[in-house]
């Protein structure tokens, strides 16, 4: 007998379409409270799903894109980590830490102590700017070597850390920051 749900089972063809399209993160300055609430339900529905986690964050834009999306409409500075598997597979994004308009106090024994929980092989490293502005600060050039090196402890790899701010970013590692 012929099994009817066998196309709901096969995998995603290897060149199907990226699960995060290039986006114009701005269009999310546009939207009201509301609608962001239904943008970030939407994310989360995107996160539990296979295919969403069987998708390789593969290149500084396609990560770009993706953190442009999330923290662009963040009103105070924010501490993201976007967990990944040896693969480079997302396992989970994580708001760390929350702030004030202009900083945020990061701790790097509960960045590794997440690490280990997600069981995580790499890591890319997230945070928003409010002002606008997305050069890193003295203080975000040490921070991201104090984490690289806590991190490197417990095998878990640093791959960038991008800053976002507007429809802004800087990537650590295009600017050789790592």
């Amino acid at each position: 007998m012929a099994d009817t749900n066998s196309t709901a089972r096969k995998k995603p063809h290897p060149q199907a379409a990226p699960i995060m399209p290039a986006i114009d993160s701005a269009c999310c300055f546009l939207l009201n409270k509301q609608e962001r609430r239904i943008v970030k339900r939407a994310f989360k529905v995107l996160e539990k799903s296979a295919v969403y986690r069987s998708k390789a964050m593969s290149t500084p834009h396609a990560v770009r894109d993706y953190l442009k999306l999330r923290l662009v409409s963040l009103e105070h500075e924010e501490f993201h980590v976007l967990w990944l598997d040896a693969q480079n597979r997302v396992i989970a994004f994580d708001a760390l830490f929350t702030g004030t308009i202009t900083q945020t106090a990061i701790y790097p024994r509960e960045v590794v102590k997440a690490g280990l929980a997600h069981n995580a092989a790499a890591v890319v490293l997230a945070h928003n700017h409010p002002s606008g502005i997305p050069e890193p600060s003295a203080a975000d050039r040490l921070l991201t070597q104090e984490l690289k090196s806590a991190l490197a402890l417990v095998d878990i790899r640093v791959l960038d850390h991008f800053i976002v701010a507007g429809d802004l970013s800087t990537s650590f590692a295009e600017r050789g920051l790592l």
